[in-house]
């Protein structure tokens, strides 16, 4: 009877194992998330460029430290020459530890930029996408790829901690956009 009840015991020591380590997987992972969305098509003035894509986005939350000061009322005593005692309360500073939750978001932008005229004028070729990106404490840069043969091409870029991202679709040279802006088109937006 022994023997079977260690096996019985041992089924079910197995069994909660096998449940219980997916939930502490899932666990591990609390706070990354990750969304998709499409842009576009957005068509150069002409409309002889155009550009299509998608952005991922992915949470990432950790945790980090700092040290605050707090204040406390400490009360401090004394005799004085006659041996009277004397207290007053006194604010006395401490630093301390606190922990905060802070998010990065990773983005990734994919584009297929087309070149719908790629004869003629050498002033406008190729076809060009220039994306702006503003991130959360308002810094922002900017990202350009050009396409001067026929067809489509795909291009990708990525990044961090993106509130807001344009493309501006136009026509130019081999060496930058000469003209038929779009302006800037929303991609993303936080």
């Amino acid at each position: 009877m022994r023997f079977v009840s260690r096996i019985l015991t041992g089924a079910a020591i197995a069994t909660a194992v096998a449940v219980g380590a997916p939930v502490a997987a899932s666990a591990a992972t609390v706070g990354a998330a990750t969304t998709g969305a499409s842009w576009g098509a957005y068509h150069s003035s002409d409309h002889k460029a155009s550009a299509l894509g998608q952005v991922d986005v992915a949470k990432k939350s950790y945790k980090t430290w700092h040290w605050e000061t707090f204040y406390k009322k400490v009360k401090v005593c004394w005799k004085d020459k006659h041996g009277n005692k004397h207290c007053v309360w006194k604010k006395k500073s401490f630093k301390k530890k606190v922990w905060t939750w802070k998010h990065d978001y990773f983005f990734t932008v994919d584009s297929t930029l087309t070149n719908h005229k790629w004869w003629g004028k050498k002033k406008y070729v190729c076809a060009w996408e220039t994306f702006k990106v503003v991130n959360f404490n308002g810094s922002t840069y900017l990202k350009s790829f050009k396409n001067c043969g026929k067809g489509g091409a795909d291009y990708s870029f990525s990044g961090k901690n993106a509130e807001h991202i344009y493309v501006d679709v136009s026509r130019g040279n081999y060496g930058g956009p000469q003209g038929f802006h779009s302006g800037w088109k929303a991609v993303y937006h936080a």
